[in-house]
C-alpha cells in the first residue's frame, strides 16, 4: 500500500502554502520525503531546481530546508537560548578542535550565532523566558523555541507539520502572526500542514488538498474552498462559507 500516490505541486518563492486533508492523507509523508526523513519510491523532489530526492536528512539545514514537527522535539532540560543555538549547528564552520580553542574565527562565529539567537527570541516575543528551561514553559511558547530553532538555520523554505494543534485560540493567533511576518519580514517560503482551517484560509497563498494519497485540490484558499471535490471530501459545509 503506498501512503501517497501521484502527487505532484510546486510552491512559489516567498508564498503560504498549505497542505491539508483528513487523517491519514498523506501530508507528514509528503514533508518527510522533502525533508529527507523517507526516500519516495518513485518520482522526485526538487529545491530551487535542484533534485533533492536521494539527499540525506542531515544535509537539509544546510541546503537551506527547515523544520518542525507536529510532537514537539525540543531539549527540555535546556534554556530557551540553548534551544536555538543548536539551529545555528548548520551555519558553524569549527570542528572540535577549532572550537576547543576558541579563538579567532571560531570565536567571531559564536559572537554571531548567539546575536542571531537574540534577534529570533526578540522577533518571537519570548525575551522574558529566554533563559528558563524550555520544559518549564507552556506548550504555546514551547512551540514558539521549536520555530525558532527551525528559523535558526536561515531557511530559504520552512516545513510546519501543525504548528497550530493544541493551542487555544490566542495561541493560534499569535503563530499565524509569525507564519505571516516570517513570510513578509524574513522573505522565507513556507509549506505548512495543518488542520486548523481558519488560519489555512486567513494566511495561505496556495492550497493543496491530499484524500487517500492523491492530491484533489490545488489553487487558492477561494478556489479550493469552492471546489465540490473537497468540500465533499474534507471541507464540508464549512467550504461554502469560506
Amino acid at each position: 500500500m503506498q501512503a501517497v500516490q501521484d502527487v505532484s505541486f510546486s510552491v512559489e518563492q516567498g508564498t503560504i502554502c498549505s497542505l491539508i486533508g483528513p487523517n491519514g492523507a498523506g501530508k507528514t509523508t509528503v514533508l518527510n520525503m522533502i525533508s529527507g526523513l523517507v526516500p519516495p519510491t518513485t518520482g522526485r523532489v526538487s529545491f530551487e531546481r535542484r533534485d533533492i530526492t536521494n539527499s540525506p536528512a542531515y544535509r537539509m539545514a544546510s541546503r537551506g530546508l527547515g523544520r518542525t514537527f507536529q510532537n514537539l522535539a525540543v531539549f527540555a532540560h535546556a534554556s530557551v537560548v540553548d534551544n536555538i543555538l543548536v539551529g545555528m549547528h548548520a551555519r558553524l564552520s569549527a570542528d572540535p578542535l577549532t572550537a576547543a580553542v576558541y579563538w579567532g574565527r571560531v570565536r567571531n562565529e559564536e559572537i554571531k550565532a548567539r546575536r542571531r539567537v537574540e534577534e529570533i527570541i526578540d522577533f518571537l516575543e519570548i525575551q522574558n523566558v529566554r533563559d528558563l528551561p524550555v520544559g518549564t514553559l507552556s506548550y504555546g511558547l514551547q512551540k514558539r523555541v521549536e520555530l525558532g530553532r527551525a528559523l535558526a538555520i536561515e531557511p530559504r523554505l520552512l516545513l510546519l507539520d501543525e504548528m497550530v494543534s493544541g493551542m487555544n485560540q490566542e495561541e493560534t493567533e499569535d503563530i499565524a502572526r509569525f507564519i505571516l511576518d516570517i513570510k513578509e519580514q524574513l522573505n522565507v517560503t513556507v509549506l505548512m500542514v495543518e488542520h486548523d482551517m481558519g488560519i489555512v484560509m486567513d494566511i495561505s497563498d496556495q492550497v493543496v488538498v491530499l484524500e487517500f494519497g492523491r492530491k484533489i485540490g490545488d489553487g487558492t484558499p477561494t478556489q479550493v474552498s469552492q471546489d465540490p471535490r473537497v468540500m465533499a471530501a474534507y471541507l464540508g459545509g464549512a467550504g461554502e462559507a469560506a
